[in-house]
């Protein structure tokens, strides 16, 4: 069976874009996984632990043929390759991989809450998710995707880095 999830990717250590990129190469390198949609790369201001550097953002749809726990491991997965070091919760990292949306399911168990927990809170998640799924609707939200946007405070902190352009995802990392 074919599963459509949309995961959100941030970074802001080191070559933010760089890191990004190759999350995205070790996604699409695996057989069960199609990379379908990208958004734009947004550079955001860190929520929570503040005194840290400003991230990059995307979102990505994807199709998949794993379960939503082996969707997490994959991610996790990425994350060690690419030097994540979880020590500050949300503190800097070399690139952070979450799964927003998992079909219309709603998880939660001890290693998985979807949809994402926080996304109705975090202007740098449903902006990007807007630009490929405008009329995206929350399985535990009754209002449309732009309502919630409009009652985050801090929208002013996610700003348009890179543009995509329609091309694929991979075009927007090159110069």
């Amino acid at each position: 069976m074919t599963n459509i999830a949309y995961l959100s990717l941030g970074s802001n250590l080191g070559d933010r874009a760089d890191y990004l990129k190759n999350a995205l190469k070790e996604l699409s390198n695996h057989p069960e996984i199609d990379l379908l949609k990208m958004s734009s790369i947004y550079e955001t201001e860190p929520v929570g632990y503040t005194e840290q550097g400003n991230f990059l953002n995307i979102v990505v749809k994807i199709a998949t043929t794993f379960s939503a726990e082996q969707l997490l491991d994959v991610c996790q997965h990425t994350e060690k390759e690419l030097g994540r070091i979880r020590d500050i919760r949300w503190g800097p990292r070399t690139v952070d991989l979450d799964i927003l949306l998992f079909n219309n399911d709603n998880i939660k168990s001890e290693k998985l809450i979807i949809p994402h927990p926080r996304m109705h809170e975090r202007a740098f998640v449903l902006i990007p998710l807007m630009e490929i799924e405008p009329s995206i609707q929350l399985p535990t939200w009754k209002a449309p995707l732009n309502e919630i946007l409009n009652g985050i405070p801090d929208k002013e902190g996610v700003r348009l880095w890179k543009q995509i352009n329609g091309e694929d995802a991979f075009a927007l990392f090159e110069n």
